[in-house]
């Protein structure tokens, strides 16, 4: 069974230094850092759903902005 993972490009801009290192942490789990706050990532939905899960908590919606961009299949 060939589980189908998407290259997403996720960046973000976080006002709080301590959430900052937090979120920047939890990214490294899922993908490749490229700069400043950017990353590359290869995620299945799973992945994607868990990682969402784990940054939920850590950002202020009102304050802080984080994008997910989809790239095309892993290849």
């Amino acid at each position: 069974m060939n589980i189908l993972r998407l290259v997403y490009i996720a960046t973000y801009d976080i006002c709080d230094p301590k959430r900052l290192r937090r979120v920047y942490t939890i990214m490294r789990g899922y993908g490749d850092h490229l700069q400043l706050s950017v990353f590359r990532c290869e995620l299945t939905d799973m992945q994607r759903a868990q990682l969402m899960a784990r940054l939920h908590p850590e950002i202020k919606h009102d304050e802080d902005q984080i994008l997910f961009f989809p790239i095309g299949p892993a290849g």
